[in-house]
């Protein structure tokens, strides 16, 4: 039960903010530690190109294929008992990544790990539903998503820290341990509605009702699924993320390779312009979940202050992807991709304070539902970007790329965030 009401709100939903930027963090942590340590998993276990490929690509499968399931569960029994199970499930499959010892043990392994961390975006969308006012989600989907990205950033150099040091199967154990950890505090200190929760004060708890509209049920309501499938929003914004999902699939499995193999850098310049990429994604997430609340604050209008920033994300995206491939200097190469990354991003933050703008206490669905399709699009590109480097070069997944940013910024001008699913 909420503690009698002070002078001042207490700010407990901004700790439960800070705890899933925490969990993004760990879910790209876990992601990064397998494409850093790639090349020297293939040089020892004898893994080629197109092996790798099939390795990533599994995890993206799996990834989208738990999506809906993962995100029912958040809607079943809530957030708080969901994601310290999943957390706790992908966490040990991430330390089991290190027992692999060829093709086909990597590729059982990381399907059961992309199972587990399927539900962890769709769950915490759910878990800030309750939470986070309608004028801040822009924001926590930009903090939560730059989370996630500076976890990425943090993996990158300690991967190759703790791989040239011990070899690249101990960051894997590190990496898992630390989800664990996550696991328990989350469990500890969240509650599935505010009205459960020890340090939320009168003020807070009312602050909060008035823009939610009331105190809701916590958890156990069925999920309605023909209506969610029923609305054109969450489609174009599935199509939409899909294209995403091939550019974020790039960067998230290939990038590292990409600056080594075909750029000439060494490992430890390929860790640290790594690194320095996920930071920049992480400042595009930052800035795209300000600007659409700030645009949402001056001009009252969902629709124009997602579709804004969401198609000049893209848009970026192109430019800088295109001219990342057209360059032949290196570093200036890596600029580029620095740049288009950027904008990639500032797509991210718009894009998931959708499910909540038109889905209420059922965004964990629908955000589900646009992951799910959103990671097809990467699943495909993980596998395929092997084959077009034989066919054609390294340029071609990334010309590819910057047309699909060009496909998303369309689909992102048809994207009406005022359209609420109707539930009976």
């Amino acid at each position: 039960m909420p503690v009698p009401s002070g002078s001042r709100p207490t700010h407990a939903r901004h700790v439960v903010l800070a705890l899933t930027v925490a969990a993004y963090m760990i879910t790209y942590m876990d992601r990064v530690v397998i494409s850093t340590a790639a090349p020297e998993m293939r040089k020892q276990l004898g893994i080629s190109l197109v092996q790798m490929g099939t390795i990533l690509s599994i995890f993206r499968w799996s990834y989208a294929l738990f999506q809906v399931p993962g995100g029912w569960l958040g809607d079943w029994i809530g957030p708080r008992r969901a994601l310290t199970l999943i957390v706790s499930w992908w966490s040990v499959f991430t330390s089991l990544t290190a027992a692999g010892w060829n093709v086909a043990s990597l590729v059982v392994i990381r399907f059961i790990f992309g199972a587990g961390e399927a539900g962890a975006f769709p769950i915490a969308t759910r878990s800030l539903s309750r939470w986070i006012l309608p004028g801040e989600r822009g924001f926590a989907q930009g903090i939560t998503h730059a989370g996630s990205r500076l976890g990425g950033a943090i993996a990158g150099p300690a991967v190759v820290f703790l791989m040239v040091r011990y070899g690249w199967r101990v960051p894997f154990v590190v990496f898992g341990g630390v989800g664990l950890l996550w696991s328990a505090a989350w469990y500890f200190y969240y509650r599935d509605t505010p009205e459960e929760h020890h340090g939320v004060n009168a003020a807070e708890l009312e602050k909060i009702h008035a823009a939610s509209g009331g105190p809701r049920k916590a958890v156990g309501t069925a999920v309605p699924w023909s209506r969610i499938l029923a609305s054109p929003v969450v489609w174009e914004i599935s199509a939409m993320y899909a294209c995403y999902q091939y550019s974020l699939a790039w960067y998230t499995d290939w990038f590292p390779t990409y600056l080594k193999e075909a750029r000439g850098f060494n490992t430890t310049d390929m860790g640290t312009f790594t690194s320095l990429s996920w930071i920049a994604a992480a400042i595009g997430n930052l800035a795209g979940g300000w600007l659409t609340d700030f645009a949402l604050r001056v001009t009252g209008n969902v629709k124009l202050s997602r579709r804004v920033v969401g198609m000049a994300g893209f848009m970026i995206a192109a430019v800088g992807i295109l001219s990342s491939t057209l360059t032949r200097d290196p570093k200036t190469c890596v600029y580029f991709n620095w740049i288009a990354f950027a904008g990639l991003e500032v797509t991210v933050s718009v894009s998931w304070a959708i499910p909540l703008d038109i889905a209420g206490d059922y965004a964990g669905s629908a955000a589900a539902v646009m992951n799910s399709c959103g990671n097809i699009g990467g699943a495909l590109s993980t596998l395929m970007v092997p084959y077009m480097v034989k066919a054609s070069g390294w340029s071609t997944p990334l010309l590819v790329a910057s047309g699909l940013s060009v496909v998303g910024a369309l689909i992102y001008s048809k994207v009406d965030a005022s359209k609420r699913v109707e539930f009976a």
